[in-house]
């Protein structure tokens, strides 16, 4: 009797330990982050861009919608963006159905409209929902780079930890995966290994063969007609070379982001920072 009571006490004490334990290893594993993507899109090209992160994360989504949303057509869109800009104007949102409130880190999805994020996205960072939070904005665009939204985010908003950003120009959407799958394994929400890209080499004049490859690139952009390339900073990555250009227009200048692949594919420009 003496000998099972002993055994019995002698389990539950490894009983003990072990739940001690598996007590103490999850106090020290970091809670998962809680992640949301909200996204504002007309097109759908910035919707296409969400919904790869939703994929890719596991996080939940939605998107940003108007009491009075606006129209489909171009030209409709730019005018009433601009006069909403013009004027300061915050187009009103319907209330969203995730509370922001419950989440770690905020995906913020918006289309780039005169180089900055879109008003119903102002609308939703002047509300105040997002204070505290980090914040990783994504982005597509006819040309604009992510520099100018960001900038302004920052500025304006101070309180918001904004982390890596991510642009993408509507041509290239092809190419999409991978520059979000680079931030995503940078930020740690996904598996895996990013090449270490060198610093660009500093501005020098372009060669022949570098201006070239300029005019090849923004070519097939109406709205870069009559850039000269003033200077040029390059650098070698797996894929080829990247070029990180000046180029002058109307006594403006502008950098110009372009791609060179190996594969021999016509040179392409990824972004121009104002």
């Amino acid at each position: 009797m003496k000998k099972l009571v002993l055994m019995m006490l002698a389990g539950l004490f490894m009983i003990s330990c072990a739940s001690k334990q598996n007590a103490e290893q999850q106090a020290e594993e970091p809670a998962a982050k809680k992640v949301l993507v909200l996204y504002f899109s007309v097109t759908n090209t910035t919707k296409q861009m969400a919904e790869y992160i939703q994929q890719k994360t596991g996080a939940d989504i939605e998107a940003l919608e108007l009491v009075n949303a606006y129209s489909t057509v171009y030209d409709e869109i730019i005018k009433r963006s601009g006069e909403e800009r013009e004027g300061n104007v915050l187009p009103e949102l319907k209330p969203l159905k995730a509370n922001v409130a419950d989440y770690d880190v905020i995906f913020l999805g918006y289309p780039l409209w005169f180089g900055t994020y879109a008003q119903p996205v102002k609308t939703l960072l002047a509300s105040g929902a997002l204070n505290g939070k980090t914040v990783v904005p994504f982005c597509t665009s006819g040309s604009s780079g992510v520099k100018q939204s960001v900038d302004e985010m920052h500025s304006t908003y101070p309180t918001i930890n904004i982390a890596d950003c991510m642009g993408v120009r509507s041509s290239l959407m092809d190419k999409m995966p991978a520059t979000v799958d680079r931030v995503l394994i940078n930020l740690g929400l996904i598996e895996g290994q990013n090449e270490a890209l060198a610093d660009y080499s500093a501005q020098q004049a372009p060669t022949a063969e570098e201006t070239e490859i300029f005019n090849a690139a923004i070519s097939t952009y109406p709205m870069m007609n009559g850039t000269q390339a003033v200077s040029v900073g390059s650098r070698t990555t797996s894929k080829g070379t990247d070029y990180k250009f000046v180029g002058e227009a109307n006594g403006a200048k502008m950098d110009i982001y372009i791609t060179k692949e190996n594969s021999g594919a016509a040179p392409y420009f990824t972004a121009v920072d104002r």
